[in-house]
């Protein structure tokens, strides 16, 4: 039995979505989320996802680009997961190789990973030159069973809006997220910078739950806001949860998201999941009192490409 690597084709979504819902059941993947992905690539990021093929079927994937957005050149990014129950077939190990050459070619000089902190992952890693970095909580909410925090009045001069009720004119909430991103912890900078594009792939993108998404407005401005992307089924996912600088401290974002949670359930999502950077203590500490649960972590890879 051999396995190849080769490049996505549009009928691989499918596929592709499978195996990164069994390697990855904490993040949200369908097939039209992973089509849209490809097809609305900014040109610059020079996204390409790669494929693990044995006897015709997917059973390993990569994500793997350039950091188009960050200030700082040559940094770029390949995500890989193979299927649980196809791990020691050499998959993992080709796609790498395959990535690091593309990235390479294209001006990566280094490269960052998301791997999973188990041991056989960490060793996967270490073996093929990658030091560890930072590291990330993934977290679950049970919906369904749970028990949220009881829902909060907004305090005077605040009101509670959707995504959906700008949809005429969504620039408030790109100036927004380009402000809130960049106090994201994370090993690469980004600048959101780019309207247009924001429009294409974050405001079109198939996941984003407009009608979930709360937004806390203060004389018309968005000020905070809890990002909903769900799966149209029962999954539902926390996208950025955020605050603009001068109104931090208010309790603005956590009642955003105290709003998001209660109408996904009311909705019918039974699953909630969020990220958090391990060292961002507050905000691992809003999410324990929502009920979240840590479920897995992931560490942050880098190897510098000679």
């Amino acid at each position: 039995m051999t396995v190849i690597v080769r490049g996505f084709r549009p009928e691989d979504a499918e596929g592709f979505a499978r195996v990164r819902r069994a390697a990855l059941p904490f993040m949200l993947s369908t097939a039209e989320s992973v089509a849209f992905d490809v097809t609305h690539a900014h040109p610059d990021a020079h996204y390409r996802p790669l494929v693990a093929e044995e006897d015709g079927q997917i059973i390993g994937t990569a994500q793997l680009g350039v950091a188009h957005d960050s200030p700082e050149p040559g940094q770029g990014y390949a995500n890989v997961y193979v299927h649980p129950e196809r791990l020691r077939r050499g998959a993992g190990s080709l796609i790498v190789r395959t990535a690091e050459e593309f990235l390479a070619g294209h001006g990566v000089t280094t490269l960052y990973s998301w791997v999973l902190d188990a041991p056989g992952n960490r060793a996967f890693a270490e073996k093929r030159g990658y030091r560890a970095s930072r590291s990330a909580h993934f977290l679950r909410l049970d919906l369904a069973q749970g028990t949220l925090p009881p829902l909060q009045r907004p305090p005077a001069g605040v009101e509670l809006r959707t995504a959906a009720d700008f949809a005429d004119d969504p620039r408030p909430l790109f100036d927004l997220d380009a402000e809130t991103v960049q106090d994201e912890p994370s090993d690469i900078d980004t600048e959101f910078t780019d309207y247009e594009y924001w429009l294409t792939e974050t405001w079109g993108h198939p996941l984003l739950d407009r009608e979930l998404t709360t937004v806390a407005v203060v004389d018309g401005r968005p000020v905070a806001f809890s990002v909903a992307r769900t799966d149209g089924t029962s999954r539902y996912a926390t996208g950025m949860t955020g605050t603009a600088r001068a109104y931090r401290g208010r309790g603005l974002a956590k009642l955003a998201k105290n709003d998001s949670l209660h109408r996904a359930r009311a909705a019918g999502y039974t699953e909630a999941f969020t990220g958090n950077d391990t060292e961002n203590g507050p905000m691992l500490a809003i999410n324990k009192w929502f009920g979240y649960e840590i479920c897995a972590t992931e560490v942050r890879y880098v190897r510098e490409l000679g």
